[in-house]
């Protein structure tokens, strides 16, 4: 399977990744010769299974890993010859929930907003707490809250200096459904206000509603970048399931034509098809299946998730181009 370049000059970018490569002490290759554009204004989703090196690139666009080779530039500022000035134009939501214990939330926060130079504004930090759930929790220490409480805390910290890009690495990993409803109404108001998200998750059908664009990351390899659409348009498959009247041993050798799959027990027919490219297959496989005498009492459709392009992505043994 062969996928369209990746575009290296995307001319609103604000997150561009040129040739980044990544090996940790003891020749472990985290990241290889990574090249990524990320547009002002969207949400991206890295999608890679555990250990494709998703963290690994967020921490060098963040600045807190070093690249071994290549460079990063953030809202045009290089995160490491002017690493204060790209940092500060970026908000983090880390996988681990690490938080000033003691501190009230309200303390904490506004701290957060200091460390970056920013004036205080408490009518902003309010802004973020009431939109997180976490007004009435304003005065309470970090240590007495829940976890989904603390995860809501990591994220007013890190919208609390008003960064342009926010990365969101894992964010639904164990919160409760209330949260998560809350945390993508805020990503959406976000996006409206101008603030690019990158997102990591395990819920693919979050990136499926939630995503401009899709990237794929395997073994420290950016597989595929693709408009959602576009990749779903050109992966995509759907699926017509046909029960039959009376079960089959095996396809005819007059269906061979079309790539049909049988059931166990001989009594579901499947037949999967692109259906940009499928113009007449459906109806012509329709006519042979009658010319062979072969009645089905129900035919049903679907089409591939997002998860299913996935899954064929991260797991096919083809070499795969981005």
């Amino acid at each position: 399977m062969t996928l369209p370049p990746v575009a290296v000059a995307i001319t609103d970018a604000i997150v561009s990744v040129r040739g980044v490569s990544k090996t940790y002490a003891g020749g472990f290759q985290a990241l290889k010769n990574v090249h990524l554009d990320i547009r002002r204004g969207e949400i991206f989703a890295l999608l890679g299974p555990n250990g494709a090196g998703k963290t690994t690139l967020i921490s060098v666009i963040c600045g807190m890993v070093n690249a071994s080779e290549g460079t990063v530039t953030a809202d045009g500022h290089d995160t490491v010859r002017d690493y204060r000035a790209a940092r500060a134009a970026i908000g983090l939501v880390p996988q681990e929930l690490h938080t000033d214990s003691f501190e009230t939330v309200w303390a904490t926060v506004s701290f957060s907003r200091g460390l970056f130079g920013k004036a205080p504004n408490p009518a902003y930090i309010e802004k973020i707490l009431k939109d997180l759930s976490l007004w009435d929790k304003k005065d309470s220490k970090i240590l007495a809250l829940s976890g989904g409480m603390k995860r809501r805390v990591l994220i007013a910290k890190a919208l609390s200096h008003e960064p342009k890009i926010l990365f969101l690495d894992e964010p639904s990993a164990g919160v409760d459904v209330e949260l998560r409803h809350d945390m993508w109404r805020l990503v959406r108001e976000l996006r409206e206000a101008g603030t690019t998200i990158i997102l990591t998750t395990h819920y693919i059908e979050e990136a499926e509603d939630m995503a401009d664009r899709i990237g794929v990351i395997r073994k420290g390899e950016l597989i595929v970048v693709e408009e959602k659409a576009t990749l779903m348009r050109q992966l995509g498959q759907k699926q017509l399931a046909l029960t039959l009247q009376q079960p089959l041993a095996t396809v005819p050798a007059a269906l061979a034509q079309w790539p049909l799959t049988l059931s166990t027990d001989g009594l579901t027919l499947t037949y999967s098809f692109d259906a940009q490219k499928d113009d007449t297959g459906i109806a012509e496989l329709l006519a042979a299946l009658g010319t062979e005498g072969i009645h089905f009492k129900d035919l049903r459709s679907s089409e591939s998730s997002l998860e299913d392009i996935f899954v064929s992505l991260v797991h096919e043994n083809k070499e795969v181009t981005a």
